[in-house]
């Protein structure tokens, strides 16, 4: 089973697929000097596999990565996800702007 990550910069969203069929997707804005994760979605098929929780640290990685943005969580599963891994607490800007 491969897994793959991207980031779609002209969609504003992450991307998750196993196999070459797409899994998730996360949507983001960014917003000046922060990104807003809005929202995350599992094709109903793939739900409770744990894969929105990949494709989540998997942006947060790459994010920090690949830029001195901080995250806005405005998604309910992003900011559980947080409030799941207070290590990365240092990311987040509560409001965006």
């Amino acid at each position: 089973m491969a897994t793959e990550f991207s980031n779609e910069t002209d969609a504003g969203r992450y991307a998750m697929r196993i196999d070459g069929e797409l899994v998730g997707v996360l949507d983001y804005s960014v917003l000046g000097e922060s990104i807003s994760l809005t929202r995350a979605f599992t094709v109903p098929a793939h739900r409770g596999k744990g894969y929105a929780a990949d494709l989540v640290a998997y942006a947060v990685d790459d994010i920090e990565g690949s830029s001195d943005r901080r995250i806005v969580p405005m998604c309910w599963y992003v900011a559980e996800w947080f409030d799941a891994h207070p290590e990365r607490a240092g990311l987040l800007q509560r409001r965006a702007g």
